[in-house]
């Protein structure tokens, strides 16, 4: 990756909404390790147009957020979507914000290199700060698939 290349790494979700805070507690994590010098690391919170500036500062983008599929609760995926319609289905509260901002990105001209990496959540969450204990347990898998992702973005001529 050429050094003025900029990557980001946003981290989605609601934290008060129990796992569908698993983007943001992951990024969290993710804070406490080494990352290159062109890579950033935000908490997104609950998306939407605030972030779109975001599409014309980096050239890539690493999201991880919570998804409502009928994959069982767990499953992970790493996505490339390179349209609004390739996103899943239903990402969690904050998927219409999501799936305008790439909407709005595509009008503006300018979308960086995005790579989604979901988790299959429970579409029915309590009020809670804290994640429940199996769906924690995911986040060093999530953080691998981040590592994998940069890893494939720092290669690539």
């Amino acid at each position: 990756m050429k050094t003025n290349e900029k990557t980001l790494i946003l981290g989605l979700g609601n934290v008060l909404l129990q796992d569908e805070g698993v983007g943001v507690h992951t990024l969290r994590e993710l804070e406490k390790l080494d990352w290159p010098e062109n890579v950033d690391l935000l908490d997104g919170g609950t998306g939407g147009f605030v972030l779109l500036s975001l599409f014309q500062d980096y050239k890539n983008l690493v999201i991880i957020d919570a998804t409502l599929s009928n994959e069982p609760e767990g499953t992970i995926k790493v996505l490339k979507p390179r349209f609004a319609k390739d996103f899943p289905k239903s990402l969690s509260t904050h998927e219409l914000g999501l799936k305008d901002m790439i909407e709005s990105a595509i009008l503006l001209g300018k979308v960086p290199n995005i790579h989604l990496i979901v988790i299959s959540i429970n579409p029915t969450q309590k009020m809670s700060v804290s994640l429940q204990p199996h769906i924690e347990a995911f986040i060093p898998e999530l953080i691998e698939n981040v590592k994998k992702v940069i890893a494939q973005i720092t290669t690539k001529p």
